[in-house]
């Protein structure tokens, strides 16, 4: 997994909307970019809305929010048409950016060993390098997390 110092890999992906989007779109910003495993379930659907609702902080501070999942393009409009969601959502159906980001790997659930994506969030700041990791992001609060991480990082 990359960590705090790491330059952030270039990548580029389909968006909710079916838009073309690549970091290279970010260069100069804040960014956090979170992986999550799946729309529409539950501990998914409270960070999504917890990034949502803290939105205008986020932006206040002139942190862009980018979320990244496995689930395709048209799971993706679902979820962002459902639950009002402000930001773009990349369909990382084929998982080379979460293997970039190290994010992308062995699992356990419910004692069933599988191959999966692993919430993870990512700060990054202007010149492109990591700033800080959120490995295991309280869902419900994570806008706050956030907001937090990059206060003291």
């Amino acid at each position: 997994m990359l960590q705090p110092g790491d330059k952030v890999p270039a990548f580029k992906g389909i968006d909710q909307n079916g838009q073309p989007i690549a970091y290279k779109d970010y260069k100069g910003q804040k960014l956090v970019i979170y992986f999550y495993p799946k729309d529409n379930t539950p501990a998914c659907t409270a960070q999504a809305c917890s990034l949502r609702d803290g939105e205008a902080q986020l932006k206040k501070m002139g942190i862009q929010v980018i979320g990244i999942s496995t689930d395709d393009v048209k799971s993706h409009k679902k979820f962002e048409t459902k639950f009002g969601l402000p930001f773009p959502l990349i369909a990382d159906t084929d998982h080379a950016i979460a293997e970039a980001f190290g994010v992308w790997g062995p699992k356990k659930f419910m004692g069933r060993d599988y191959i999966g994506l692993h919430r993870t969030t990512f700060l990054i700041d202007e010149k492109g390098k990591i700033k800080a990791v959120i490995a295991k992001p309280d869902t419900k609060n994570h806008a706050a997390e956030v907001l937090a991480a990059w206060q003291t990082a």
